[in-house]
Order: C-alpha cells, then sequence, then structure tokens
C-alpha cells in the first residue's frame, strides 16, 4: 500500500495541500467540500463566476480552460499539488506538463486525455482490454461514416469522438439519415466552434433493457466497485438514478468484472507514465435484453447518475473521490450501502426552464416526508433549461424511492426571475 501523506488541517498556513479544480460545477461542489472537510486547501476554476464549487473554495478563477497559455499561467499562480479536471473542455497538454513537473493530476493526465476522445477508449477498452462492446467504425469524414454505418449495419449511433452528455449525438435508422448525423456530430458536440472536422464513431443500437453505472474507486489500497446504480435518461442527460438496481446475479458478476477491467486498464496506463490513477471512475454499460453487459464509456471523476450515494450510502462518491486523491486508503468496507437492508435510495434531476435566476421556495414543505433530502446547487441563471438541483429519498423498494424524490421535485415552487 502506498500512501501520499499529504499534509492535511492547515489550508491557511504554511505547508497546505494545495488542490486546484478545473470545472466547478455541482459534483465538483460536493467534493471541493469533503476536501475542506479534511483540511486540504482548494481554488476552484470556471469559465463563468459564480460557479457552485466557486462559491464554496477558499479562492476561484475564472478563465478559457481550453486555452494552453491560460491554463498554464493558472498553474504557475496557484502551484497546486493536486490538479483534479471536472469538465472535458481542458488542454489536456498543458495537464501532462504539470504532471511532468510534479503535480497529480487526476486521475491522470494521461487518463483524462483517453477518456476525453471516445477513439482512444474504446480502442483500449475493446481491442487491447477484450472487453464487450457495440459493434463499432470510426470515421473522419461523410464517405466513411457511410461505409462504417453499412458494416456495423442499421439502426446505428452516431457520436463525435470528443464530445460528451449526448451533444452531436444521433440515431440513425436509415442510410438516408446519414447525411443528417454527420452535420449534428459536426455542430451540435462540444467546441463545435473551434472550425476543425470531429471524427466520429458510428455503432450498433444494441437491444437494450435498461443501463448501469458501476462506481469504482481506484486507491492506495487497490480498486474496488460500489453497488451498481440504475439510472433513466433523456436526451442523454440523467433525470433519475437509483441504488441498488434490480439486476440478477449474471448481471452483477458480468457488471463488477467489466468495470474492474476497464479501470484496472486505465490505471496500468496512468501508472506506466509515472502518475497514481487515484480517484473514483464512473463505468456506463449496457445491459441487453438478453442479459449480457456491454461496456459503454468511462468518466474518470464522479459520475452524475451517483448524487444518489449522497442518500445511499456512508461515504459518497464525493467522499470516495476526495479520499482517493489525498492517497487515503478505500476498501470494500468504505463503499458499503448505508440503507436499510432491503430498501433502495433514489435521486431526481430538478431541471429548470426558463431566463435568469432561479428562486426556490416551499422547500419545507417539499422535505416533510422522512427520508427525503434536497441539494440545490445554486447556479447563478440558467438559459434555456439546466439542472439546479437534486432530490434524494430513501424507499422500501425502488418504485418508492423514486416516487418520493419525484414528489420532493414536483412539490418545489421554482420561480425564475
Amino acid at each position: 500500500m502506498t500512501e501520499e501523506n499529504h499534509a492535511l488541517g492547515t489550508p491557511l498556513g504554511k505547508h497546505p495541500t494545495r488542490v486546484l479544480f478545473l470545472g466547478s460545477g455541482e459534483l465538483g461542489k460536493e467534493v471541493t467540500i469533503e476536501l475542506m472537510r479534511l483540511g486540504a486547501w482548494v481554488c476552484a476554476a470556471d469559465s463563468y463566476e459564480g460557479a457552485p464549487a466557486q462559491q464554496v473554495a477558499h479562492e476561484y478563477r475564472v478563465l478559457d480552460m481550453a486555452n494552453a497559455e491560460q491554463l498554464r499561467a493558472l498553474f504557475d499562480e496557484i502551484r497546486p499539488d493536486i490538479i483534479v479536471p471536472e469538465v472535458e473542455a481542458i488542454a489536456t497538454s498543458e495537464l501532462a506538463v504539470a504532471a511532468e513537473r510534479g503535480a497529480q493530476v487526476v486521475p491522470s493526465a494521461e487518463i483524462a486525455s483517453i477518456c476525453m476522445d471516445r477513439e482512444r477508449l474504446r480502442v483500449l477498452a475493446h481491442e487491447e482490454l477484450g472487453l464487450p462492446t457495440t459493434p463499432y467504425r470510426f470515421a473522419g469524414s461523410l464517405e466513411e461514416l457511410r461505409a462504417g454505418a453499412e458494416m456495423v449495419g442499421y439502426p446505428c449511433v452516431v457520436k463525435p469522438i470528443m464530445s460528451s452528455s449526448g451533444h452531436g449525438q444521433s440515431v440513425v435508422r436509415s442510410a438516408d439519415a446519414i447525411d443528417a448525423a454527420w452535420v449534428e456530430a459536426q455542430e451540435g458536440r462540444r467546441a463545435h466552434d473551434e472550425g476543425d472536422v470531429s471524427r466520429v464513431i458510428v455503432e450498433a443500437l444494441a437491444p437494450l433493457d435498461y443501463e448501469l453505472t458501476v462506481l469504482t474507486v481506484s486507491s492506495s489500497a487497490g480498486i474496488v466497485t460500489c453497488a451498481p446504480i440504475g439510472q433513466r435518461q433523456e436526451s442523454g442527460d440523467y433525470r433519475e438514478s437509483w441504488q441498488p438496481a434490480s439486476f440478477t446475479p449474471q448481471v452483477l458478476e458480468q457488471s463488477q468484472r467489466i468495470a474492474r477491467t476497464a479501470v484496472e486498464g486505465l490505471v496500468a496506463k496512468a501508472k506506466a507514465s509515472g502518475e497514481k490513477g487515484w480517484g473514483v471512475f464512473g463505468v456506463e454499460l449496457f445491459v441487453l435484453t438478453d442479459g449480457s453487459v456491454l461496456f459503454n464509456e468511462v468518466s474518470p471523476r464522479p459520475h452524475d447518475t451517483g448524487m444518489v450515494t449522497m442518500a445511499s450510502q456512508r461515504l459518497s462518491e464525493f467522499a470516495l473521490h476526495a479520499r482517493a486523491i489525498l492517497g487515503l486508503p478505500i476498501t470494500q468496507d468504505h463503499i458499503a450501502l448505508s440503507i436499510p437492508e432491503g430498501s433502495v435510495a433514489a435521486s431526481h434531476a430538478i431541471v429548470v426552464e426558463g431566463d435568469g435566476e432561479a428562486e426556490f421556495r416551499n422547500v419545507g414543505a417539499a422535505l416533510a416526508e422522512p427520508g427525503t433530502d434536497l441539494r440545490i446547487f445554486a447556479k447563478p441563471e440558467v438559459h434555456g433549461h439546466r439542472r439546479m438541483a437534486v432530490a434524494l429519498a430513501v424507499g422500501s423498494d425502488e418504485g418508492d424511492a423514486r416516487n418520493k424524490a419525484a414528489q420532493v421535485a414536483q412539490s418545489l415552487d421554482i420561480t425564475v426571475i
């Protein structure tokens, strides 16, 4: 066991452990709070002012994190011991330079680069680690995409290799729709305004029964997997999650094996470049109608669906992430469920539409039901629609927990001003 042995408890003193967040959303906010509870100093950076983690950190900065020059200047100013990427739009070349200079990048500069790139990740997962996936091809032009779609068959899914959360993604049911899918991959993806042509992945549309997330933690004590999390999505974004999910013993075994293998492969890449590879990974899986499990993607950080762990586990995914990146050991006992045996916890994303500031009222009535909770992210504004809070609940079974969480969301009086 190798513990980093960071000095903790003197964030404003002579030898603080300095942690820099690149991205300061609701997930980063929770990890920031956990790090501060353990006595680390935290600076939260984002592209706008007033981001959730910026509101609780010791200091904050505003910059374009995809701009290598700005990011380099930030590293030179803050001199962080630990750098925690929380978003995809980051100049990853600067992460590698920072790692070479001695900063601990979470989970590593190499892993961050791989997981941002669907092509590199899929090649690692399927071709190097032998994990089961949907049939796929990569394409760098419309002509290659047409040929790739014919090879994997229709219906298929087209995704830009450098995007996330459903941005630029299309379900294609016939050859007539391929041209539109190419345009959507180019114009709908993140960073679409940078002027380059994005390569895409085209993969067969699997006979999906349901999706699972397996939170997998790499720490100084090794790799452990949390109880699988069920989820419901809309337009590529999470709307509900619950833990533990219902599954057969065979699905559980396959899910844990695939998640562990994927993270072991990524951590091996980190260690080969002299990095730690410590932190929480959200491994996304497809469970097919025949009961088989396929690897989909992995997020090298706490996962949206894992917000349910604030109600289901003694140590949430955020507490686990904070401990792991500080070099503290995480064992199977640390990731155990804390809810009564047979019960289920659920989370329900609260998405607000409008243009302005979101004010929450009637919170008392919304939380009157025992076993419910609420996290308001305090994002400064919403323009269009934006996830602004999450409701949490513990119920006697999956349906009861999901209903309770949904009722909390429905009982809130939310006004956009």
